[in-house]
């Protein structure tokens, strides 16, 4: 395999900072002072781009990315206090507007939680998502019909009878209890064999959690849909386009929020335990 490491050497300084920072020991500093692959080491590159994102200079290149299309983060990172206001003020929305979301929002939603991190940057995480409101109109029904049909067949689970309730609700009011009424629903799942899978799905579905609100999206941890497709019905993973080689992650709703939040709440202090 080529990783393809290019050094601008018109700009490199040969401080070896890429070389110290490659956490597979790939690259080190040639007699001529530049940095260059280690003969036989280049398929243990596990393609983070360090090299690149480290480089003070901008002179690496890897994989085919140029610095040059990276953002710099010189002047662009949020301060301390905005980003505790972000994680603090962050909440669950179930009030949706019935209105599909910008399909370009959605996109960058996507892009952005594909940058989370993954166990040995494995980078495998499926995002199914659904980005119309009438598809998810279709599934939401359908969904309810097929818990309805358990629970009149006595054949939900134990432990997940409680759903027959939910389906009463819709059934009767059109108020729907599992997906909060959301335009879109996101849902993640990564490779069995992967490193780690189940990590890999909740970092990515947190990075897509704390990036929404900036874009003026509202997201629930869908653990009610979650149990619905993985436990109660889960023909229905298949229709959402998860592999069965997949480890199923979890499931949110999304869309536009009809409420607005107007201050943190305030939770007690975190529960620490300091080892000496």
């Amino acid at each position: 395999m080529s990783i393809d490491f290019r050094v601008d050497k018109t700009l490199c300084t040969k401080c070896g900072t890429c070389v110290a920072d490659c956490v597979a020991m790939v690259l080190a500093m040639e007699d001529d002072g530049f940095p260059a692959v280690r003969a036989g080491k280049e398929d243990d590159c596990i393609g983070c781009q360090h090299c690149l994102a480290v480089c003070p200079v901008a002179a690496v290149s890897v994989l085919g990315k140029k610095p040059a299309d990276s953002l710099p983060l010189a002047g662009r990172l949020p301060d301390a206090d905005r980003l505790e206001t972000l994680i603090k003020g962050r909440r669950s929305v179930r009030r949706f507007a019935d209105e599909n979301l910008p399909p370009k929002v959605v996109q960058r939603l996507l892009d952005v939680a594909g940058h989370a991190p993954t166990g040995v940057n494995d980078r495998r995480v499926l995002f199914s998502v659904v980005d119309d409101r009438a598809v998810m109109a279709k599934l939401r029904t359908d969904l309810y019909e097929q818990i309805g049909a358990l629970a009149d067949s006595g054949k939900l689970p134990e432990k997940m009878a409680f759903f027959a309730g939910f389906v009463k609700v819709w059934k009767e009011k059109k108020i729907d209890p599992i997906f909060r009424g959301a335009p879109h629903l996101l849902v993640v799942s990564a490779p069995a064999d992967a490193p780690t899978p189940e990590a890999d799905c909740l970092i990515a579905m947190t990075t897509f959690d704390l990036f929404a609100p900036t874009v003026g999206v509202g997201t629930v941890w869908g653990g009610l849909p979650t149990w619905a497709i993985t436990t109660i019905a889960p023909e229905f993973k298949a229709r959402l386009g998860v592999p069965d080689s997949h480890r199923f992650g979890y499931a949110m709703p999304f869309g536009r929020p009809t409420v607005n939040y107007h201050r943190t709440v305030q939770h007690a202090p975190a529960q620490v335990h300091r080892v000496s």
